[in-house]
């Protein structure tokens, strides 16, 4: 008994970990409750990044927790803080907080088996599928990301498309070269990344032109499937945008729905961060049409804020979302009851066996702040987006790049060399500390983006993103004249 105890990673002294484990804890809300009056983002020093790669020793769980404080939690993105505005981060709650602690101490695995756990799963899988409108025989699943969920969408598609021309849905008897795929020229990198990864190729890919607000085309989407019908190609996967990376624009879902039942071609949605607006009465009816889709991915740890990571793939088509991933095995054998009970497991709808208790995270921030509440959260940062778009249509320095379709704003400071000079104020932003926009490019122009995700954010933190903008290109101009 000696020896087994010596060999267990559980404390010998349970008093004083405990009271560790409070200092832990309260130093993080700590630093939840005060985020206003820290910077954004700092770089890291550089012997502190020499530290980071030093070898492993062993330290005390105190001393531990003193290098997390001193040389991981202000050298990180800085996601929390209300006037970061780079990308489609959420900002996290402490409900989410401390639910994720109760799911570690748990620790349990959701690949499958017959356990509470995989219940809540299920459970928040179906509050999604209500409020989406998808039917009763739809499935779902928790993953990383939407990248991922995307993945999940696409081979279920391919798993459609070759059920009549191969006995096996993971290998097409045409090795998959007559399969095309659509999405627009403004979709997430990973629509790419997917279709290589599943086999069909990115050559497969077409990329469809935008209309002025940055929305698919859809009537050269339609062109674009009938040609490829009449070369003999088979169209089989559609991918749409909800809340587009560069601009957050929404595609006619309800026309490509209408598209792609006509040609008979699986609609993905791709609803990263702007699935969840259908939480908001005054967005959700742009949406329509999204409860037509065949799949459709969106992220929970972004506009509802849950602590990364918590992914979700929704498939209207349980049974073809069971067929595409269904891998039998002895060990995995299913029982009517006992642990190996309750099928199918999630291992049958996704690649992982493995799998955090992301649901439970979920599960709190849902139940704890209700949809109401998160709409109304979702719904304010499109209205602090529209302010931030009111300041910069009456300040003649500023000029706006892009539509506001939801909460982000594409703009930039006026001058001369304006691509360099704004490049230069973002970078300027984000290492003074003030805040932390992003960059990109539009037709040309680069664009300062301020995606406003953070339930934290106000009027007060735009007002100080715009005068630190205007301070900074003045300054840089005057500089290089």
């Amino acid at each position: 008994m000696l020896e087994t105890a010596e060999k267990s990673l559980d404390p010998k002294d349970w008093t004083a970990f405990r009271t560790q484990a409070h200092k832990m804890l309260d130093d993080m809300l700590d630093y939840t409750e005060s985020l206003n009056s820290r910077e954004v983002w700092q770089p890291m020093p550089e012997n502190v990044q020499a530290h980071l790669r030093e070898s492993l020793t062993e330290k005390t769980l105190a001393q531990a927790h003193a290098e997390f404080m001193q040389n991981i939690l202000p050298y990180a993105v800085g996601n929390t803080h209300p006037r970061f505005m780079g990308w489609v981060h959420g900002g996290g709650t402490p409900v989410g907080m401390v639910a994720e602690m109760l799911a570690a101490g748990l620790n349990a695995n959701l690949g499958g088996r017959n356990q509470a756990p995989v219940e809540i799963e299920r459970q928040v899988m179906r509050w999604v599928r209500d409020l989406f409108g998808f039917p009763d025989t739809a499935s779902g699943l928790f993953v990383t990301g939407t990248s991922m969920a995307n993945l999940i969408g696409c081979l279920c598609a391919r798993t459609k498309a070759s059920s009549l021309a191969s006995s096996s849905p993971r290998h097409p008897s045409k090795g998959g070269e007559d399969l095309t795929a659509y999405t627009s020229t403004a979709a997430h990198i990973s629509v790419s990344q997917v279709l290589d990864i599943s086999g069909v190729g990115t050559s497969t890919l077409q990329k469809i032109p935008v209309n002025s607000d940055y929305e698919i085309d859809v009537l050269a989407l339609e062109q674009a499937i009938i040609s490829d019908k009449q070369a003999g190609k088979t169209p089989f996967l559609v991918v749409a945008t909800v809340g587009t990376v560069d601009v957050g624009a929404i595609d006619d879902l309800q026309k490509i729905a209408e598209l792609c039942e006509r040609e008979n071609v699986w609609f993905h949605v791709d609803g990263a961060f702007g699935a969840l607006a259908m939480l908001a009465p005054e967005i959700a009816p742009r949406l329509a049409g999204i409860e037509r889709a065949d799949s459709m991915a969106f992220d929970f740890h972004k506009w509802l804020q849950v602590p990364y990571d918590a992914g979700f793939v929704l498939v209207r088509d349980g049974e073809i979302h069971q067929k595409t991933f269904t891998s039998p095995a002895a060990y995995l054998q299913r029982q009517e009851r006992g642990l190996s009970a309750n099928s199918p497991w999630a291992c049958d709808l996704g690649l992982d066996l493995s799998r955090g208790f992301r649901a439970l995270k979920t599960w709190f921030t849902l139940s704890v702040y209700g949809n109401e509440k998160l709409g109304n959260v979702i719904a304010h940062t499109c209205e602090l987006a529209r302010y931030l778009k009111q300041k910069i249509e009456v300040t003649p320095e500023l000029e706006l790049l892009a539509p506001v379709a939801l909460n982000i704003v594409c703009f930039r400071y006026v001058c001369t060399d304006a691509n360099r000079i704004n490049t230069e104020i973002v970078i300027a932003l984000q290492e003074s500390g003030i805040a932390a926009p992003s960059s990109t490019t539009l037709n040309g122009n680069v664009a300062i983006r301020a995606a406003i995700v953070n339930h934290r954010t106000t009027e007060n933190d735009i007002d100080i993103l715009v005068t630190a903008v205007l301070k900074l290109g003045n300054a840089l101009t005057i500089f290089t004249t």
